[in-house]
């Protein structure tokens, strides 16, 4: 078994060559936020990965093996609840909420720009379609926020001011949110009423 004790924050500072001669190995959610754990890589060498404590490992991070090997990270497909706005009605905003509910939840979510991503939970996705979101099930690599806390953040690797003046505030629009409104056309199921499946 080859010994891995370290990582390296999405291959910074290595040649792409380098990266693409590169081992990888494909890791769920559920074994990437593990400090400790076995896996294979694609040359079919067995792993033991021991990182520090607190570590997580995101696609796109290398691995660093005892005998100066590389294994690039990719964040195995799994099952996954995708959350949008409702088409006909929603809005961006109704992201924003959902997120606020979830994280009251401390439910890992990934958040993007247009979509939600959250670990399969049918009670959670019965709550997000009672907020009017589309909730569908998919298949795909999941990268949740790692919190505010978390070593490295939202890593995006550059410095800069997060305090918003008073000029910027004031050129924020405000929007009075508009009723939801139901109907034949709404095209997702709200599950009102007690009979509702």
């Amino acid at each position: 078994m080859i010994q891995i004790s370290k990582l390296m924050l999405q291959g910074a500072g290595l040649a792409p060559v380098l990266l693409k001669r590169a081992a990888t190995v494909e890791l769920d959610w559920d074994v990437r936020q593990k400090s400790r754990f076995d896996a294979t890589d694609s040359q079919g060498r067995s792993l033991g990965i021991f990182l520090p404590r607190g570590t997580v490992v995101r696609g796109g991070d290398v691995l660093v093996a005892e005998d100066g090997s590389l294994v690039l990270v990719i964040a195995a497909p799994q099952p996954v609840l995708v959350i949008t706005p409702c088409p006909t009605h929603g809005s961006a905003f109704d992201l924003t909420r959902a997120a606020y509910h979830l994280g009251n939840r401390h439910v890992p979510i990934e958040l993007k720009p247009d979509h939600l991503k959250i670990e399969p939970d049918h009670v959670l996705a019965d709550l997000l379609r009672a907020m009017h979101l589309t909730v569908v099930e998919a298949t795909v690599a999941f990268e949740p926020e790692g919190g505010a806390y978390s070593a490295g953040g939202h890593g995006h690797g550059h410095a800069h001011e997060h305090a918003p003046t008073a000029q910027k505030l004031s050129s924020i629009p405000i929007a009075i949110e508009k009723p939801h409104v139901h109907g034949p056309g709404c095209n997702h199921d709200h599950g009102h009423g007690p009979h509702a499946h």
